[in-house]
């Protein structure tokens, strides 16, 4: 107790002998592209991310869907503009067998999901499903491998049935038969998922030889686009792994390497998703901050064997991960709160300040489970704190990199009150993002920006750090519009309250 009491006072010292902080937009020094790929997500055959999620059945005469998706779900993920998606797992990538879950639906194999909850599932959400699901959000499938209990040849045949023109082996053939003559392309494909763990248990030298025999027959032909292949990297701080990788995949085999982290800051006791203490907030966001060392180390090591930065990192699991509520919302479901909200904005603004390297992020997860953007009950939706930061955050996708630096930051330990990204679009209009994770003191604010003369701006932010949307009153927590700043003289001056999500759009 003694410990806790002082880790906050720490934090308030720091504040009170804070000065204002200033920040400059270095727009010289731009040269990047944040890929828009940051902005992917992630659903996993868990919980009811899928099953009384995303999918609830054709034959469904309550809730409105195509194909058996909810229409409330398409329409909020078109709304994000999401650039991808990451399917079937996670775990259940490991168990999942691609060929018994397509056909028809009466005849298609029913399975335990060994990996969560030895639940029953039908397979009425296979691979034509999911892709279709993607056309229709405009979103690039990623598929993830079974390398675990699949085999090489199971992995090849997937992407020759997904990718190969029709007509051109019994695989497209079947494809046709199962209603779909024309290919998906699908470009991005894991090959293996947490294969340190769920995913067998691997070294990093036995993971390596496996990849390259699965890497060299899933690979790109004549009639396909070129496959992005994403190679398993750490999901701890165990940089040998991220070694090995990188020293001995020949780099005409491998695109990617993914990492994953959560900000969990007692894996043996994760504590409440909305009942948590002021030191329970902190630590989780010492968690999230991690991602900058996490990323940057990571990075370190890549840069010796690819100084080019042809192979890029992919984050294709990350947010934050606390006890499953008891209330039957089903495995891994929790509530969404302003701390989410702050994780969300803080990570995002460290991915794009390291545009340099990572392409891609995939949030954990979509509906349902950890920390979800989306929430359902029945025929019920409602939008989570995330995922108004995923949308007002979508403004940067694909978007030039503005470096910014920031002096005299209020600090709580090593982590930043205040976090900062800053892009340009196409148009030239610029766009800076700012969270503020202090729980309970606004911050004086300078930005130094060249030639701005006029913007408007989005905050979301709550009364506490516990504050989250329910089903009964799903708008409790929603971006308005924010107006305590002045631009002047190439500055704009602000007061960001605690517990802050700002975004500017230049005018």
């Amino acid at each position: 107790m003694k410990a806790a009491l002082n880790l906050i006072f720490l934090f308030i010292s720091c504040v009170s002998m804070a000065q204002q902080v200033k920040i400059t937009i270095q727009e010289s020094r731009a040269k990047d592209t944040i890929s828009k790929h940051i902005y992917g997500h992630f659903a996993e055959h868990l919980g009811r991310c899928i099953y009384d999620g995303i999918y609830v059945g054709e034959e469904n005469k309550i809730i409105p869907n195509t194909n058996g998706v909810r229409n409330d779900i398409i329409k909020a993920l078109k709304e994000l503009q999401i650039p991808n998606l990451r399917w079937p797992g996670g775990c259940f990538a490991d168990i999942y067998h691609w060929k018994d879950a397509i056909g028809p639906k009466d005849q298609r194999k029913h399975i335990e999901n060994l990996s969560w909850g030895n639940i029953r599932e039908n397979n009425a959400f296979g691979t034509h499903e999911f892709l279709d699901l993607c056309e229709q959000l405009g979103a690039e499938p990623y598929l993830a491998v079974n390398m675990n209990s699949g085999t090489v040849q199971e992995a090849m045949e997937w992407e020759q049935y997904v990718n190969n023109e029709n007509g051109s082996s019994s695989l497209t053939d079947l494809r046709a038969t199962n209603g779909r003559k024309k290919p998906w392309n699908v470009k991005y494909w894991g090959i293996g998922n947490e294969s340190w763990d769920c995913g067998g248990h691997m070294t990093a030298d036995y993971y390596v030889n496996l990849y390259k025999r699965y890497a060299t027959a899933m690979t790109s032909y004549s009639n396909t686009k070129k496959l992005y292949r994403i190679a398993v990297g750490p999901g701890t701080p165990d940089y040998e792994w991220t070694e090995t990788v990188m020293k001995n995949v020949p780099a005409r085999r491998i695109e990617g390497l993914s990492v994953h982290h959560y900000s969990v800051f007692d894996w043996s006791n994760k504590g409440s998703s909305f009942e948590f203490t002021d030191n329970e907030y902190y630590k989780t966001m010492k968690r999230a901050w991690f991602m900058e060392e996490f990323i940057s180390k990571n990075d370190e090591i890549m840069n010796k064997y690819d100084p080019e930065k042809r192979v890029e990192l992919i984050v294709d699991e990350w947010g934050g991960w606390y006890e499953t509520m008891p209330s039957g919302g089903g495995l891994l479901y929790q509530q969404n709160t302003i701390r989410d909200a702050m994780i969300a904005g803080m990570t995002l603004n460290i991915f794009n300040n390291h545009a340099d390297r990572v392409h891609m992020a995939n949030l954990a997860q979509t509906v349902n489970v950890l920390q979800a953007i989306i929430l359902t009950k029945e025929e019920k939706m409602i939008l989570t704190p995330t995922y108004h930061v995923m949308n007002m955050y979508k403004v940067h996708q694909d978007a030039t990199l503005l470096p910014s630096k920031i002096e005299s930051n209020v600090t709580y330990g090593s982590i930043p009150a205040v976090t900062i990204s800053a892009s340009k679009n196409n148009d030239g209009k610029r766009h800076i993002s700012l969270t503020n994770v202090d729980i309970s003191k606004s911050l004086d604010v300078e930005i130094t920006i060249d030639k701005l003369k006029s913007a408007t701006a989005k905050i979301l932010t709550s009364g506490k750090a516990q504050d989250h949307n329910t089903f009964d009153n799903p708008n409790k927590i929603s971006p308005v519009d924010f107006k305590d700043f002045k631009i002047k003289n190439n500055k704009i001056t602000l007061t960001i309250p605690p517990l802050s999500v700002v975004v500017f759009y230049e005018n």
